[in-house]
């Protein structure tokens, strides 16, 4: 107030009991006097803003939260108020509550080649879990017996931080990367003979880092690549030469949830057709790999969402369809015929909100389910009833019983065999080979545990991959549980991603690396043990 002092002070104001004490006098020049009366509605008033600032900070809208961040960063998402909510809860909500709104993302993207060249291999491992599926190939015998530091490697090339898993197909290997500097999805294609990089297509989404970046696996084939990106973005591209054929965004196209530490739901390709499951609009879908267009669509008045699952081709009662895991059920879809698209059976039998493992077919009528988190497993049962398809509960297990916490279990010789996860008490972590009636046979034992690394079978031998890089040989046999080999060939950490088998060729990665190993029993290859690209 101007340039008043104080002429009087508080410590020597007397000070009375029943009056309190007297307030001292101000020397004030005519201008600037204010009475106390003007004193006190100037502290109300200054009481009243400050209210109504609380007020409308309490009450305001939620911030708008950028597309790249709405779908990459759920703590922003919270703070926001704007996380998407639970399908479950909103299953009678209308179709418009599903609508899409988010800004479309182009992949189009920009084309990088290099020196690199396409090897000789006539084998093929193109797509998640392999040829048929199975996560198995019949051959060639491997080697049993390793040297020191492991089976040869041929080749090893640095990758961006994540788990998305390699594919190969006529000598080149898929996979579809991060790049964290031009901040987007990258699919890199690489020599399978020698590592080098032959091109990428690269395209802006960025997201952050949630466990790494990168999650799935390419499916391939002689004329077409098709990826999903974290933030479920598809792309297709002709394998040779990277040619961009189309893309889509699943959230923006079709209000697809991102499922927590965004998809590791892996694409399939089937009869040129691209298969997805993007929830939201539509459970499933059939996209042309040619043209890009939606061919036949699954309608989803539940508002079933994504899971981390993939979408799995069986036959069962003699039809052709495709099963799938969303979180809040499983579905049997027709993959032929005139009722293409259309379901055939589900149920919530199964239903758990993360489930990474995807549908195993045992036979013509059983499917069996797995996921981690406590979810436990369950064997369902496929049956007519008046015509319809019914799935029922055969029998279903704890966690720690049998159970699978990110990789599809093996079937062979009427037997299951997986990797146990971590929180299935005193078997945690270890190898175990279960019969289809739900009876474990054998565990690895507290000495032989491993973490959530992939395993897959070649011929009547497993291969297990540890968290920390350590791969280990194994029969695939329900009478004993028999290690025949072991090395750490990785020297990284996390080496969670799946791998692939290609003529005696084992492609497989940690946080950061890949690398090829030749494990052919009876190699005559010279050996590369040069850096690729």
């Amino acid at each position: 107030m101007g340039s008043s002092s104080f002429v009087g002070s508080w410590e020597n104001a007397p000070f009375f009991p029943d009056k309190g004490p007297t307030i001292p006098e101000y020397s004030l020049s005519d201008s600037t006097k204010m009475s106390q009366r003007q004193l006190t509605l100037v502290l109300i008033l200054v009481v009243v803003g400050m209210a109504a600032g609380f007020l409308v900070l309490l009450f305001k809208p939620p911030v708008t939260v950028a597309v790249e961040k709405r779908l990459a960063d759920y703590a922003a998402e919270r703070a926001a108020g704007t996380l998407p909510k639970d399908p479950a809860a909103t299953a009678a909500a209308s179709a418009e509550a599903m609508a899409p709104t988010a800004e479309k993302v182009d992949v189009t993207g920009k084309l990088a080649t290099f020196d690199g060249k396409p090897g000789t291999e006539t084998g093929s491992w193109p797509r998640f879990r392999g040829q048929d599926f199975s996560n198995t190939v019949p051959g060639p015998p491997v080697l049993e017996h390793w040297p020191e530091g492991g089976p040869p490697a041929l080749w090893r090339t640095k990758v961006g931080q994540g788990y998305a898993g390699p594919v190969a197909h006529q000598g080149r290997v898929f996979l579809l990367d991060y790049d964290e500097k031009e901040e987007g999805d990258s699919l890199r294609v690489f020599s399978l003979a020698d590592g080098k990089e032959i091109w990428r297509r690269t395209y802006k989404a960025p997201i952050k880092k949630n466990h790494g970046f990168s999650r799935t696996v390419p499916a391939v084939t002689d004329d077409y690549v098709v990826t999903v990106g974290p933030r479920c973005l598809v792309m297709c591209n002709r394998p040779a030469t990277g040619e961009f054929l189309w893309g889509m965004d699943l959230v923006a196209d079709y209000g697809t949830e991102v499922p927590l530490w965004y998809t590791g739901q892996c694409p399939l390709i089937d009869d040129r057709v691209a298969v997805l499951a993007p929830g939201g609009k539509a459970l499933l879908m059939g996209v042309d790999c040619a043209t890009g267009k939606v061919v036949w669509q699954t309608p989803n008045p539940d508002h079933w969402g994504m899971s981390h699952s993939s979408v799995v081709p069986a036959t069962l009662l003699g039809r052709k369809m495709y099963v799938y895991c969303a979180k809040e059920g499983t579905v049997g879809v027709a993959a032929d015929g005139a009722d293409r698209g259309q379901v055939l059976w589900r149920t919530t039998a199964w239903a758990h909100s993360v489930t990474s493992p995807s549908p195993l077919p045992i036979d013509d009528h059983r499917m069996f389910v797995t996921a981690g988190y406590g979810g436990g497993s369950l064997m369902l049962g496929l049956k007519e009833a008046n015509g319809p398809m019914v799935a029922e509960a055969l029998y279903e297990l704890e966690k720690t019983v049998f159970s699978c916490e990110q990789h599809t279990p093996l079937a062979y010789q009427n037997h299951l065999f997986a990797v146990l996860p971590k929180d299935a008490g005193e078997f945690r972590a270890q190898f175990a080979c279960m019969s289809l009636e739900g009876k474990i046979v054998w565990t690895s034992g507290k000495t032989e545990r491993f973490g959530l690394g992939p395993f897959l079978r070649v011929g009547e031998d497993v291969f297990i991959l540890d968290d920390d890089g350590t791969l280990s040989l194994v029969k695939a046999s329900p009478a004993s549980y028999e290690r025949l080999a072991q090395a750490r060939v990785l020297h990284g950490r996390e080496a969670w991603a799946p791998m692939a088998f290609v003529d005696g060729r084992l492609v497989l990665r940690d946080f950061e690396e890949m690398i090829c190993l030749d494990v052919r029993a009876n190699s005559q290859l010279t050996l590369n043990r040069g850096k690729g690209s």
